[in-house]
């Protein structure tokens, strides 16, 4: 029997780009830009997506490690409040396996992780104007200089995680 799909939020940096990395992944059914709040002192909205999708074509595990290698991760830098770096759960569950892999996958950073592992509160998308942001925009300043460096990223170190063209 097949899992359903699972639902999580990342947030990192940039939400036009994080979308346009993940809208690349095989096993990802969808992806929505906006802002994410979790739980206090989180409560604020940090720019992110929430997505859908399937562990068995994409496991969770690989997400992280896209999600961490996409964005400044070990970083703590003055911008978090805007872009904060979280894994965003929807259960107690979800929040000990997303802990789990992140410990994992700290083995392959110099420095220390700062993404946190937040409960999902609340979400607002972005306006309708701005979601699919990379295909709308594509050969634009802000695509050539941010988010085709993540994508050709992509495609050299992670070709087995992308869709096919």
């Amino acid at each position: 029997m097949r899992q359903p799909q699972e639902r999580i939020g990342l947030g990192g940096g940039c939400h036009w780009c994080t979308e346009a990395v993940f809208q690349a992944l095989a096993g990802v059914s969808s992806v929505t830009q906006g802002f994410i709040a979790s739980a206090p002192p989180d409560d604020s909205y940090s720019e992110a997506v929430d997505l859908m999708f399937d562990p068995q074509v994409l496991p969770l595990e690989a997400l992280l490690e896209v999600h961490l290698r996409t964005h400044a991760s070990q970083s703590n830098h003055k911008m978090r409040g805007k872009y904060r770096s979280a894994v965003y759960v929807h259960s107690d569950a979800q929040a000990m396996v997303v802990a789990t892999a992140l410990a994992g996958l700290q083995e392959g950073f110099e420095a220390p992780l700062v993404t946190r592992v937040l409960p999902f509160r609340a979400f607002i998308p972005s306006e309708p104007r701005y979601q699919d942001y990379a295909a709308r925009y594509r050969g634009g300043p802000f695509c050539e200089r941010y988010i085709d460096p993540k994508l050709d990223m992509l495609r050299k170190e992670y070709v087995a995680l992308l869709r096919s063209a």
